[in-house]
């Protein structure tokens, strides 16, 4: 899996870090990005809700291989 977040997009409104909080966490101006070392998502079966929990859909996710 491979996870990006648009940092341009971000609003940081936090939904990624609430519904994955073991893949997603917010930097001190408060937008979003990726817990270090768990930028493949870790199995982590809430990546893809969280998402589509973005209020503007700064996250994409996309499974390896394609």
């Amino acid at each position: 899996m491979h996870i990006e977040i648009d940092r341009d997009v971000c609003i940081g409104a936090g939904q990624c870090a609430l519904t994955a909080p073991g893949v997603f966490t917010q930097d001190d101006d408060g937008f979003s990005m990726l817990i270090p070392g768990r930028e493949d998502g870790g199995g982590d079966p809430m990546v893809g809700e969280a998402a589509r929990a973005c209020p503007v859909g700064a996250i994409t996710v996309k499974e390896s291989g394609t």
